[in-house]
């Protein structure tokens, strides 16, 4: 009925691949490994019930009343002191901190004050799906980089700017999740991350570094945030408390130049005012309090025994000529399977046997790697995925036969 008055921007809207696919999964008899869900155990509800009451007391008046755009100036204080004593990030005051509703909404933001029809934006190949979605309308020129165990072929990225700049083409950002990177599960090596750095400077480019899953480490040595090598203000680094505290909260945070910063403050008004005082007062105890570091090393244990418990399934079951990638942390691993298989046909079978993921295809700006899929440990019990990686083997030894 209304489809001819709609704005350009609202005809290029689709639904996320993600989104309606889970749709399928809600059937109780179905393990999935789709979303991208934290396990409810890992929630710290008796913390939050007691930061609750207590800063309630505290600032009852504030909690309920609405906010700044750019979020309320002690926990942004909080914030900063955070970064500054967690990760030796440079020069971080209030000033370099948006709150923000949801990392979702960072992203949105991002391509609202940055993106014009047909400008380039470079991401990994595979990216957040996340991020084509909140980019699409605004219609960028996708160059995906391929990545491999270390993170995203730095060597590839050179050769891809200097075809760039030769050809004349305007670009805006490089998009990165390098640590526990989703979909794939791999973290970008300390020498690369220094290289991109270099090349960010070199070209004149913003790079987002989107870090949602930071501190999930179960095994491996840190690597620096590329934020913790940025001198000159090149790159925007996003992080959310959906993985840390909880998802339900929609509580994130942008921290880059105060330019960027700004501006992004001008968007965000014209779309939410200001993300809730509540949940910012909720969190600024949180880390201020101790509870942040007590909690998270619970988290860390219960994700860990999951993740195992996907790689000796993935031993015991797959079959030959299926390979997969053993992150170091994060919620996902990335399955490629023979060439010539088909995801999408996988996925109705796995269906028939009660077991879902992700086509792989989802996460390609132009849905090419047809052969791959991804899989979340951190929602399913260890039961589960025993027994739905079990059931995925099966689907993918009949698949192979065809």
């Amino acid at each position: 009925m209304w489809d001819e008055e709609f704005s350009e921007i609202a005809k290029a809207l689709k639904a996320s691949e993600i989104r309606e696919l889970l749709k399928v999964t809600q059937d109780p008899g179905i393990i999935s490994f789709a979303g991208g869900l934290p396990s409810p155990k890992a929630f710290p509800v008796d913390i939050i019930k007691e930061i609750v009451n207590k800063m309630m007391d505290k600032y009852g008046d504030k909690m309920l009343q609405y906010g700044a755009t750019d979020g309320v100036n002690s926990f942004r204080d909080a914030f900063a002191r955070f970064l500054t004593s967690k990760y030796n990030f440079k020069n971080i005051k209030r000033e370099n901190i948006l709150v923000v509703t949801g990392s979702q909404q960072g992203l949105y933001l991002l391509a609202k004050i940055f993106i014009d029809p047909g400008d380039t934006v470079i991401v990994e190949a595979p990216t957040y799906v996340g991020v084509l979605t909140a980019f699409q309308s605004y219609k960028p020129n996708y160059v995906p980089i391929e990545m491999d165990d270390d993170g995203m072929r730095i060597d590839l990225l050179e050769e891809k700017l200097k075809d760039l700049k030769r050809e004349g083409k305007k670009i805006k950002m490089i998009y990165t999740i390098p640590t526990f990177q989703n979909p794939a599960g791999v973290t970008l090596s300390l020498e690369r991350r220094k290289r991109l750095i270099e090349l960010a400077q070199e070209y004149n480019i913003l790079v987002v570094e989107d870090s949602p899953y930071e501190e999930l480490r179960y095994s491996g040595e840190p690597v620096p945030q590329l934020k913790y090598f940025d001198d000159d203000g090149k790159i925007l680094y996003l992080g959310t408390f959906s993985k840390t505290l909880s998802p339900g909260m929609r509580l994130a945070f942008m921290v880059g130049h105060e330019d960027i910063i700004h501006k992004a403050i001008l968007a965000k008004q014209g779309i939410d005012l200001c993300t809730s005082p509540f949940v910012q007062y909720i969190a600024q105890e949180y880390i201020e309090g101790g509870y942040f570091d007590e909690h998270l090393p619970k988290i860390r244990k219960l994700y860990k025994e999951k993740r195992d418990a996907m790689l000796d399934a993935l031993e015991d079951y797959f079959p030959e000529g299926v390979r997969w990638t053993k992150p170091q942390g994060g919620m996902f691993l990335w399955v490629t399977l023979p060439e010539g298989m088909d995801s999408q046909k996988l996925f109705m079978k796995a269906i028939q046997k009660k077991v879902a993921f992700v086509i792989g295809a989802a996460f390609y700006p132009y849905r090419d790697h047809k052969n791959t899929l991804r899989l979340n440990f951190t929602y399913p019990s260890v039961e589960e995925i025993q027994e739905g990686i079990r059931r995925l083997a099966d689907a993918i030894k009949e698949e192979m036969k065809n």
